[in-house]
């Protein structure tokens, strides 16, 4: 241990490292912005004149890192008509009501977050948001980001009538009649988002530095950004990381996920060549490449083994999208590999699941064990002989957990289309666990809310919390996983996703990105985790977040 005074010091509390060959410890110096020291009183003979010491009151931890998030397109949204917390039709009407009289110098009125579940079916009309908004064109993507609700003018100016066919991979509902009725799926989204003005790049960076004051506030250090490019009305986020990364106020580390264009194939790669070399500035690295397999279960658009059934309880035709043809998916997965891309794959349906294994078992066959650590994200449906195939493949299983809990999208617009073997085979996190698979974590927000502590609660308890999840039973109990499994999906686990070896836990010689936490949660009841709350959060040793009374 070094004689040298260190910068920063914690101690007088619990340590959890996520260390596996040193789990507790009580304090932790920085030097220089690393750990340079883990252990006990001895440690204190570190502190100098100008040493600044944390006296814990509640636990340090590695801080927390999101394998799976969209900070940009949440920032975005949450400066336009955001739509995030409304539970029904009214409140949606009136909140998209409420911003368009606001704002009457607004060309058109987009945002989004509403909730699936507050609408008939999950499919709001064109006619509906007419009598709030008649006058502009208006085009907001659900919680979800999968669909998006529009208005008759935007119809038009897209063009779309009852002669529109649907695009290769998308879906525009209509009524009885065939009439477009103001719903667009998946690609469809498309016909009406490349009519919708364009952000500028100070929007993007604005956004970018609010989500990122967010983000930080909840313990959060670092996150693997999933969508870089330009898809469904957004365009590429990348302008905003480049500036940051450059000019320092980037404080988080990022690691970005290069979108494929689904619409093309290999003549695609050359361009995410450069694009990843012109994104290696500061904490900015873009090694990854997001490919979309599927769409959400809700809208029974993804991928699954076997038909959806129907209201009524019978099977259809119908099992889902798969947005790249599988025996090409291999290839482009395969050549991606040897090229040292990450795949960061889009999965929610058991067929796209396992098409994304077999891609990644074809490229361990053709290229070896390369580290190039792919994961696929959000698992909702894993038929239990790909279980195994994870920890076989080195494939890291990238968990959402807030949506694996019983809540009226979950109980109303998924359950019943997916019959009861399907539905016992959802979220799979503790058989994932119990087969050796590598586990991390992420948010999808603004899909879901960014408090990994909230995400932490529902994979140990598999309830949602608060109000939310008061009366309503346990989903699927075991697979529940242990508040210590949780925590280091969300720590080392995500580190490991995102390349950043050295962070994700308190050892001496990693960077000092670390989260204060208000309470211990190992020493309370598990259902009270989510009203634990970060107080300091850490990046290289530097405060980037200090709750208001701390």
């Amino acid at each position: 241990m070094s004689a040298l005074p260190a910068d920063l010091v914690f101690t007088g509390g619990s340590i959890a490292t996520m260390d596996p060959a040193r789990r507790r410890a009580t304090t932790v110096a920085v030097t220089g912005g690393r750990i340079s020291a883990v252990g006990h009183d001895e440690i204190r003979e570190l502190i100098g004149a100008r040493t600044e010491v944390v006296d814990l009151t509640g636990r340090l931890l590695p801080g927390f890192q999101d394998a799976h998030i969209h900070p940009v397109v949440a920032g975005l949204e949450y400066a336009r008509c955001n739509l995030t917390g409304t539970s029904d039709a009214a409140s949606t009407l009136a909140a998209v009501r409420s911003y368009a009289d606001a704002h009457p110098e607004l060309p058109w009125i987009v945002g989004g977050g509403w909730s699936m579940e507050a609408f008939d079916g999950g499919t709001p009309t064109a006619q509906l948001l007419d009598t709030v908004v008649r006058d502009r064109p208006v085009f907001l993507p659900n919680r979800d980001h999968h669909g998006a609700w529009v208005n008759t003018r935007a119809l038009a100016i897209a063009g779309i009538t009852r002669e529109t066919p649907d695009p290769i991979g998308g879906r525009i509902e209509r009524d009885a009649d065939g009439e477009p009725t103001g719903m667009l799926q998946e690609s469809a989204m498309d016909l009406v988002g490349r009519h919708i003005p364009q952000h500028t790049p100070d929007d993007r960076l604005e956004a970018l530095l609010h989500a990122q004051q967010h983000l930080h506030s909840l313990g959060i250090t670092a996150w693997q950004d999933a969508l870089l490019g330009d898809t469904s009305g957004i365009s590429d986020v990348s302008d905003a990381y480049l500036t940051a990364a450059g000019d320092g106020s980037l404080t988080a580390r990022v690691a970005g996920a290069l979108w494929w264009d689904r619409d093309r194939g290999s003549e695609q790669i050359p361009d995410l060549l450069r694009r990843r070399s012109r994104l290696r500035v500061g904490r900015m690295r873009a090694d990854t490449v997001k490919i979309m397999l599927d769409g959400v279960a809700e809208s029974r658009t993804a991928a699954m083994i076997s038909p959806y059934l129907d209201g009524c309880g019978c099977a259809t035709t119908h099992s889902g999208t798969s947005f790249v043809d599988p025996d090409k998916l291999r290839d482009f997965v395969t050549e991606l590999d040897a090229l040292g891309f990450q795949v960061h794959f889009h999965a929610l349906g058991d067929r796209a699941v396992r098409d994304a294994l077999d891609a990644v078992e074809a490229a361990r066959t053709a290229n070896g064990f390369r580290d190039t650590r792919p994961h696929l994200a959000h698992l909702q449906v894993v038929d239990p002989a790909d279980i195994p195939r994870f920890r076989a493949l080195g494939a890291t299983a990238n968990m959402q957990p807030l949506w694996a809990a019983h809540e009226p999208q979950m109980d109303e617009l998924t359950i019943p289309f997916l019959g009861d073997e399907r539905t016992r085979r959802q979220y799979p996190f503790g058989s994932l666990l119990r087969s050796g698979a590598t586990l991390a974590a992420g948010s999808d927000w603004p899909v879901s809310s960014a408090d990994p502590i909230h995400g932490i609660h529902v994979a140990v308890n598999r309830v949602l919390p608060g109000r939310d999840g008061q009366g309503r039973p346990v989903f699927l109990p075991e697979q529940r996983i242990d508040l210590t499994s949780a925590l280091t999906a969300y720590t080392a686990g995500s580190a490991y996703v995102n390349h950043l070896d050295d962070t994700g836990s308190i050892e001496v010689g990693k960077r000092a990105d670390l989260v204060v936490l208000d309470r211990d949660p190992f020493t309370g009841p598990a259902d009270l985790i989510a009203e634990t709350r970060a107080v300091l959060t850490y990046v290289g040793g530097d405060r980037v977040y200090a709750a208001p009374s701390a």
